[in-house]
Order: C-alpha cells, then sequence, then structure tokens
C-alpha cells in the first residue's frame, strides 16, 4: 500500500474530515499518485452510510485508488502499552505503507499482554505507537514528541494540541523516555478511539491519572464531530 487513511463515522458525524482530507492528498503526492486523489476522496465521503458507526478507509496501491468500507470496531477508552524493541517503519512519514508491518508489530504487543506497541528512536525518546499517537501530561502541561520526529501526523493528536492552546493549556514538544514518565499521566490516541487512558506499561513506568481529566477530553473531542457533508 502506498498512502492510507481512515476516521470514524458515527450516525453520519465525523472530526476533523478536512485534516484527514489533507493528509491523504500529501501522502498520495509524495507517492507519485494521480492527480484526481481529491475528486476521489470527496466521492468516497460522499458514498459513506450516514447511519451507524463504520470506519471507512482510503488507499493507494498499485492499481489505483479504492474505498474500503468497514463497519467501527469496538472502541475502548483505556489501554497497555509495550515497548518495541525494533521500529519495523520503511516510510515513518506517511500513513499507508507500513500498515501491515505495524499490523504485526500490535501483535506482538498483544503477545506479551498489551494493546499498544511504543516506538522509540535510537537515543530512547518516544516516537509514535503502532496504530496510534503517544501524548503525556506534566502537571497541567500538555507534552508531546518533538514535530520533527519522524512519524504519521496524527489528526487527532494535532486536535488537542489545538484544542489545548485554544483553552489556555500549556503545550510543550519535547523529547521524551519512557522511564521518564513513572507517576505521570499518558494518553493514546486515535482517529477510532478518540484519546485512551494508559492504565499500564508493560515493562515500563508506572502511570497515573487525574481524575476526571480523560473523561472531560473525551467529550469535548466529542463535540467537535460535524455532519458529512
Amino acid at each position: 500500500m502506498l498512502a492510507a487513511d481512515s476516521w470514524l463515522v458515527s450516525d453520519g458525524r465525523v472530526r476533523g474530515l478536512e485534516l484527514h482530507r489533507e493528509r491523504f492528498l500529501d501522502a498520495v503526492r509524495a507517492a507519485d499518485g494521480p492527480d484526481d486523489a481529491g475528486a476521489f476522496f470527496d466521492a468516497s465521503v460522499a458514498a459513506l452510510p450516514r447511519t451507524g458507526d463504520h470506519f471507512p478507509r482510503v488507499e493507494l496501491d498499485s492499481a489505483g485508488l479504492h474505498l474500503r468500507l468497514r463497519s467501527a470496531p469496538p472502541r475502548t477508552r483505556s489501554v497497555v502499552l509495550w515497548t518495541s524493541p525494533v521500529d519495523p517503519r520503511r516510510v515513518p512519514e506517511w500513513k499507508g505503507p507500513d500498515i501491515a508491518r505495524l499490523a504485526l508489530l500490535r501483535q506482538r504487543a498483544i503477545a506479551n499482554g498489551a494493546d499498544e506497541a511504543v516506538l522509540l528512536d535510537a537515543d530512547g525518546a518516544i516516537l509514535d505507537g503502532a496504530t496510534s499517537a503517544v501524548l503525556w501530561w506534566l502537571g497541567d502541561t500538555l507534552v508531546l514528541p518533538p514535530p520533527t520526529s519522524p512519524r504519521v501526523r496524527s489528526v487527532t493528536a494535532r486536535t488537542i494540541s489545538v484544542l489545548a492552546g485554544a483553552l489556555g493549556v500549556d503545550v510543550l514538544e519535547a523529547p521524551t523516555e519512557p522511564e521518564s514518565l513513572d507517576g505521570r499521566e499518558v494518553w493514546v490516541v486515535n482517529a477510532l478511539h478518540g484519546a485512551r487512558l494508559a492504565t499500564s506499561w508493560v515493562g515500563g513506568p508506572a502511570l497515573a491519572a487525574e481524575p476526571g481529566r480523560l473523561d472531560s477530553w473525551r467529550r469535548r473531542l466529542d463535540a467537535l464531530r460535524r455532519p458529512l457533508p
């Protein structure tokens, strides 16, 4: 697969659709894909069901552009993390080329008693999750990996960061190793689940949480859903 993007549609409502469109078109251009990707994306959105919960994926492969209609899998609000000993990604900045490799990595996480694998850079700092972005709280400050980190631009992480700024919450981008997160609140975020609380980290730091914070932010994210065009 050369490029892909997916998002949650719940009863015809979606969050951050324009950001998903922008990210997909950027990935298609990076893969030297067809010029009609924008029209394809818009036609795909028009074809989506307006009732029920769905998790569609638009794709570019060697045969062209495709829409994959999928029912949304069960969503959760918590997650157990596991540190991957390797980074299997070949094209870390774009969603699509590494989907199969990252799916295998997530299976390794499950085999180790976790739900999500966390990727580290050569210095041991957090980069990304196999299927999600990782962010954390330093007191009342929201922290993300540096923008120069090689990773997919998470629509949900970007949305949370912008929302935090609008609410007057300090946002910091800094390299951080897992061991420095002992006693901290860690979130794992993506388009399917929104924000999830990391309740434990296999072989990693002992995590904590401020009561009520995750729920309030999940409500804020839900409030950003808009009807499909």
